[in-house]
């Protein structure tokens, strides 16, 4: 089947390190690179009065751009989170964690309306409902590739800049419960042969899966009614994010990107995202492999950026997301010019194997 930083102390670093470790115990590392970054959220809660008192009126920052950890060993262990917020470094300053870096990506801004959008999203989850969607049955995984790049700001010496990841490729290998997996991506691990993703992590933990890290065995029970699972969304993301609304979007989009919903669930999300305020469509986006379409999206009002997921215009198939600057900020945050990309992603294949490490094009 194939379906298509804020610059810290030598304290604050040492107590980001500690909250980092705690943290740490809960999750396998590589374990989904979206919910990394809200391991990151974590830490930098714990500086986050400071921050807003510094800043009125701005909120945290869940996902790009934000701060990010500074302190080389934890920039090099979450080198996969994808960051535009300032990296500090005592070396050469380069934040690669094994891919090359580059001119920050940019993109013209495409215009936004909320034309038309029930008409999209009910043929996306249309399309959705009909869409080939085999069962994962035990002992299979989820097989997911994946072309990703971003931009964020690098600070060396004191001087910080714009940069980017180049584009890489990223495959992602799950079990229907989430307890096996394997991850190989250049911007996380260095080695070519990946990571493990299996449980328990070495405290001997098993986490349970959520919203944030989710199984294919948890996201088979959750409701397929829009309503139903759009007050889920808000519940178990309460708090967190610039709005409610922002993260209710991107929650759905995480899921939408490195998972296999189940096709009613599938068709779902599209339906429940139809009910967030202040989802628009954009007539012309690009995807990291430069695959052109249209794209659901909203704007983040706090940070400046529009989150697109990008469809293609003729079959509706969802072909990747993207982060695009839409709105000058103030600061250091300033360099982020509108129409940077300070993320792009494209899935080049979804689909069900026999085994770690086993591709599509190996089954027999």
């Amino acid at each position: 089947m194939n379906a298509n930083t804020s610059r810290q102390s030598p304290a604050e670093g040492a107590e980001s390190a500690q909250l980092f470790a705690r943290t740490a115990r809960d999750l396998p590392t590589g374990r989904h690179q979206f919910h990394k970054e809200r391991l990151m959220t974590q830490i930098q809660e714990e500086r986050q009065g400071q921050r807003t008192a510094a800043a009125p009126g701005r909120t945290r920052r869940l996902r790009l751009p934000r701060p990010a950890i500074t302190l080389p060993v934890l920039a090099a262990a979450l080198a996969g989170v994808v960051v535009a917020g300032v990296v500090r470094t005592g070396g050469d300053g380069v934040r690669d964690g094994g891919v090359a870096t580059g001119p920050a990506l940019t993109t013209t801004v495409g215009a936004a309306t909320t034309k038309g959008l029930p008409q999209l999203l009910d043929q996306i989850s249309l399309a959705a409902a009909e869409d080939d969607h085999p069962v994962v049955k035990p002992g299979q995984y989820i097989y997911i590739e994946s072309k990703s790049a971003d931009t964020f700001l690098k600070t060396v010496h004191d001087k910080t800049t714009l940069a980017s990841h180049r584009l890489h490729t990223r495959q992602l290998w799950d079990s229907p419960d989430g307890t096996k997996g394997w991850l190989i991506d250049p911007a996380v691990n260095d080695s070519p042969e990946g990571e493990t993703l299996s449980l328990p992590d070495e405290q001997g933990n098993t986490p349970e899966a959520n919203l944030g890290a989710p199984s294919y065995d948890y996201l088979t029970k959750l409701t397929t009614d829009p309503d139903e699972l759009l007050a889920k969304i808000y519940e178990e993301t309460e708090g967190q994010g610039n709005t409610p609304d922002q993260e209710a979007f991107t929650t759905i989009g995480d899921l939408l990107t490195e998972s296999y919903p189940p096709a009613e669930l599938y068709s779902a999300l599209f339906k429940a995202a139809a009910k967030i305020p202040g989802v628009v469509v954009v007539d012309d986006a690009v995807d990291a492999v430069g695959r052109h379409g249209v794209a659901v999206a909203r704007l983040d009002e706090t940070s400046g950026q529009r989150e697109e997921w990008i469809f293609d215009t003729k079959t509706h198939v969802f072909l990747g997301e993207r982060s695009v600057q839409v709105k000058r900020l103030s600061g250091t945050d300033a360099l982020i010019k509108p129409g940077t990309v300070t993320y792009t992603s494209a899935i080049l294949t979804r689909a069900i194997v026999d085994g770690i490490k086993q591709t599509p094009s190996q089954a027999g």
